[in-house]
């Protein structure tokens, strides 16, 4: 008796390792199709058609749309290590879809919203503001609307002395330019070949005081305007940037042609004028979550936003 039992044990072990090679092979296979399933092209479609042979992820349908990720903007501003691309859609705020460049996250929130290009060939982003229309990054243009050339003044001491147009990179690094555009004297601002592209100009006292009113007063409008990027040093106060202009700390050039504060403070010139001298500027601080308005000396060099 005992040694028929022992030969039913046996065969039992032997069909239960007979089923779990089996079901090894099982999952096995699963995983090869799931592996290609991800790897090839994938279409979802309502009319049963083929994914388009350009297109990894083919999406159609006539009467249904396509939903991007939803959330807020402390969720969005708490993504780690955004990707150059990424899209999702803001519920709170200025509501709307928005991407990251790399570097910030911009709006597509009005109909009016487009791309800029200038005589030189750079592509810039604007943005809806309220009832105006502003770019959404630094000029970088180094030609006048004309097609004339804006002196590029590297010499300290020859920029100390200027009194016509002139403009440069921060700390005459061309690569700054990416990040932060160039810096222009307001003489460069004020010249009548035009420092903006066609149908465009660098804003009045009057026009940026427009825009801070609309984004609730200088108290609380700097937080609006500042890009939420590490670009900007810590603690980078009230920045939110809910107002898609994506200001950046580009710093400036001043007298003896010395380059100072960027990472720490943006300022951007008006066309208007305060003095013989100076010219009406605003800056935004890396410490606080206001708008500053200043007038500065013409020679010294700011960054440019042009408004349509």
């Amino acid at each position: 008796m005992t040694y028929i039992k022992t030969i039913m044990n046996s065969n039992k072990n032997f069909k239960n390792r007979i089923n779990m090679k089996k079901l090894r092979a099982l999952f096995l296979a699963l995983a090869m199709i799931a592996t290609y399933s991800i790897s090839a092209q994938v279409a979802v479609t309502t009319d049963g058609s083929s994914a388009d042979a350009s297109a990894m992820l083919d999406v159609k349908s006539t009467d249904k749309g396509f939903l991007p990720p939803r959330m807020t903007q402390a969720q969005r501003d708490g993504i780690s290590s955004p990707v150059e691309g990424l899209l999702i859609y803001q519920t709170d705020g200025t509501p709307g879809y928005y991407y990251y460049t790399g570097t910030n996250w911009i709006g597509i929130t009005s109909s009016a919203s487009t791309s800029l290009i200038d005589c030189d060939g750079n592509i810039y982003h604007t943005i809806a503001i309220g009832d105006q229309l502003w770019m959404a990054e630094n000029l970088k243009v180094t030609h006048y609307r004309n097609g004339d050339s804006i002196p590029n003044v590297t010499d300290g001491t020859t920029w100390d002395t200027l009194i016509t147009d002139a403009y440069c990179w921060y700390n005459n690094d061309q690569a700054t330019n990416e990040k932060y555009g160039a810096l222009y004297n307001w003489y460069a601002v004020d010249d009548a070949n035009g420092l903006c592209p066609e149908g465009w100009h660098v804003p009045t006292h009057a026009e940026w005081t427009a825009l801070t009113t609309y984004l609730g007063g200088t108290s609380v409008a700097g937080g609006k305007m500042k890009a939420a990027s590490d670009l900007w040093n810590s603690p980078n106060t009230d920045a939110t940037n809910s107002s898609s202009f994506s200001g950046l700390p580009g710093g400036g050039r001043y007298g003896s042609g010395y380059f100072a504060d960027v990472g720490g403070y943006g300022y951007w010139w008006s066309s208007t004028g305060y003095s013989s001298n100076d010219a009406l500027f605003r800056f935004l601080s890396y410490g606080v979550g206001y708008v500053n308005e200043d007038y500065g000396n013409k020679l010294y060099g700011y960054s440019v936003r042009c408004l349509r």
